[in-house]
């Protein structure tokens, strides 16, 4: 078991940056499968980012290519998205989650995949 909390949403304008970032505690950190989603009012909670147990693999939904960074420091027992080149449309609760894995490399994408969740922290984005 392992208990997620985000931290670090906010306000900010288009074309911005913002950092968030999750702190896990209770089991080992680096027994899971990192990953965060977002939920916008009226949408489905949907993949942003995935990262392994060993931070080597990481995948990203092809709305957030190229602009977003995950990763994690797993003697922290932190994972971050580091969100740059912010659109309007990147409005959304943001959610950490965490999936049980022995593998080393995989990432997961889908939600039923993991099994524990962060209360979730609001980023907004200006136009």
């Amino acid at each position: 078991q392992v208990q997620l909390v985000e931290s670090g949403g906010g306000l900010v304008q288009a074309g911005g940056s913002l950092s968030i970032s999750c702190a896990g505690s209770g089991r080992s950190f680096s027994s899971y499968v990192m990953g965060w989603f977002r939920q916008a009012p009226g949408k489905e909670r949907d993949f942003v980012a995935g990262i392994s147990r060993s931070g080597y693999n990481i995948y990203y939904s092809d709305s957030v290519k190229g602009r977003f960074t995950i990763s994690r420091d797993n003697a922290k027992n932190t994972v971050s998205l580091q969100m740059n080149s912010l659109k309007p449309e990147d409005t959304a609760v943001y959610y950490c989650a965490a999936a049980r894995s022995t593998a080393l490399n995989v990432v997961r994408v889908r939600r039923l995949e993991y099994d524990y969740w962060g209360q979730g922290t609001q980023v907004t984005v200006s136009s």
